[in-house]
């Protein structure tokens, strides 16, 4: 009998360029916010920039009233202004940035098709919706689903907490999640007549994406707008504490020249200022200014997985994933950090990459009495890894299970190809799970062994969207046996992976980055 695992791994052996052939020509969606004009591409259905919402700076935002006429969705909206490029070519930016993006098989208000909601990484500082790897055509297709994804508020104009300075901006350090509650809202309301089912809905999203959603999981708001949920390499175990927050937004408004006492000057001031002023020193950990979601007693009243898992979400199913060498996404394996590292200088040179305090000497001599055959090479990102990277999924998986909350447990093994230097670093999932293989900082290749990795990650992401179970083959996590799916060229379970460096890092108290 065909399977539905089949018919996605059938359909993920498409080549980027056969899953870009088909009949094209217009599509049309009635919804209850407007009738859309989107396109065919291949054997789906692309709307692309719906507006869902506007905003005033720093203040919470609105619904987008119901079109009159019928808008044209043939094109990205902006990306939320940032440093840098968000990592894509040829995208816009703007502060009016509420957009949404929809890919469905057909937008037959019959179909009720489960739908995955695609949250971006970027931390909450950069990235977006509209990224080459993030196209929807090939999972919605593969998968018969619907795919969402949003675009949304970030850094300072999601994430500065301006509630202790001046209580009209009381939402401001939360503005970017309160964006995406209501674009969900708006899939809540809307997404049937493209094909979805609105009791389906599945949010899931690599690094600060996933950490959205496990803030989600713990903000009122969010009750009842999504009823599954996956989390890529992205955890969120504490929020940012109110006074931290503050400390963090005077720095930032001292970089401006902006007194604390009067901020009619910061709304006045244009877009390319405030994103100058992201480079001011963050008064907590150094570096940049960090922005995130703020425990602010308004629309976030505790802590999504502090000291416990958030009672409100328990009954969603939920999935958690990390990758084997998540920090060779973030060190480059060519870069001063690493170059002439030896054993000499390990200990120095991984302190600051812990992030955690932590004895450094200690840990490189542990590594080296249980894995002698290890470089210094391989032990400065293994650590760097599993202490820093992992351990907030870990803590996590851990609340769900004390509760008895139905979770599953992932790591992807699958190693880049075209840099094989970069191993199975953070992001790899991205591309495995859209099965856009081909797409700019994939590094994946091409070739059948990375088709079948991303054919069982796209079996399992599918499966989870349309039942709350990612397949009988994987089972749940428990404090007992720590069911691991191993992602990779032959995809399999594994009982705790890696629990020597699980047990190692407990003995110290993780830190959330940013709280």
């Amino acid at each position: 009998m065909t399977t539905r695992r089949s018919l996605l791994a059938g359909g993920l052996a498409l080549t980027v360029a056969s899953a870009a052939r088909g009949q094209g020509g217009a599509a049309r969606a009635m919804a209850p916010a407007g009738t859309f004009l989107g396109e065919r591409q291949g054997g789906v259905s692309v709307f692309r920039g719906i507006r869902y919402g506007r905003a005033a700076r720093f203040m919470a935002p609105i619904a987008e009233p119901a079109a009159r006429e019928p808008v044209r969705a043939l094109a990205f909206g902006p990306s939320c202004p940032q440093s840098g490029d968000a990592g894509g070519e040829g995208l816009s930016f703007a502060e009016d940035c509420l957009t949404l993006n929809v890919w469905t098989p057909e937008a037959d208000a019959r179909a009720a098709r489960p739908v995955m909601v695609y949250i971006h990484g970027g931390a909450y500082s950069s990235g977006s919706a509209n990224l080459e790897r993030q196209d929807g055509v090939r999972l919605a297709e593969a998968g018969d689903v619907v795919v969402v994804s949003v675009n949304h508020r970030l850094n300072a104009f999601g994430y500065l907490y301006l509630a202790r300075l001046d209580p009209r901006f009381a939402d401001s350090g939360n503005a970017g999640q309160l964006d995406l509650i209501l674009a969900l809202k708006w899939v809540r309301d809307n997404i049937a007549s493209f094909g979805g089912d609105p009791s389906r809905v599945m949010v899931f999203g690599q690094s600060g994406g996933g950490a959205k959603i496990a803030t989600m999981m713990a903000t009122p708001a969010a009750a009842g707008l999504f009823h599954r949920a996956a989390t890529m390499s992205g955890q969120q175990v504490t929020a940012s504490g109110p006074m931290n927050a503050t400390a963090r937004t005077r720095a930032y408004l001292a970089k401006l020249g902006v007194g604390e006492h009067d901020l009619a000057p910061l709304l006045a001031m244009p877009t390319e200022r405030l994103v100058e002023a992201l480079a001011a020193t963050d008064p907590v950990l150094g570096g940049g200014v960090y922005f995130g979601p703020v425990l602010d007693m308004r629309s976030l009243q505790r802590h999504p997985f502090w000291p416990d898992a958030a009672p409100q979400s328990l009954g969603i199913p939920m999935m958690l994933g990390n990758t084997h060498d998540e920090t060779r996404a973030f060190i480059a394996p060519d870069g001063p950090k690493v170059r002439g590292l030896s054993w000499d200088n390990l200990a120095e040179w991984i302190a600051p990459e812990l992030r955690i305090d932590v004895l450094p000497e200690w840990v490189v001599a542990e590594y080296r009495l249980r894995f002698p055959q290890m470089t210094p090479t391989d032990v400065f990102y293994d650590a760097t890894t599993c202490g820093r990277s992992w351990r907030g999924q870990v803590i996590e998986a851990e609340a769900r299970a004390r509760a008895g909350a139905p979770a599953w447990v992932y790591q992807v093994d699958f190693a880049a190809r075209t840099e094989p230097a970069r191993g199975a670093f953070h992001s790899i999932d991205i591309a495995l799970v859209f099965g856009t293989l081909a797409a700019k900082g994939a590094l994946t290749g091409t070739g059948a062994d990375a088709r079948a990795a991303s054919a069982a990650m796209q079996a399992a992401f599918v499966s989870f969207a349309r039942t709350g179970d990612p397949g009988a083959a994987w089972p749940r996590y428990d404090l007992d046996r720590r069911a691991t799916m191993v992602f990779d060229v032959r995809t399999h379970v594994e009982d705790d992976p890696r629990r020597w460096q699980r047990e190692l890092f407990a003995r110290v108290p993780y830190i959330q980055p940013g709280t």
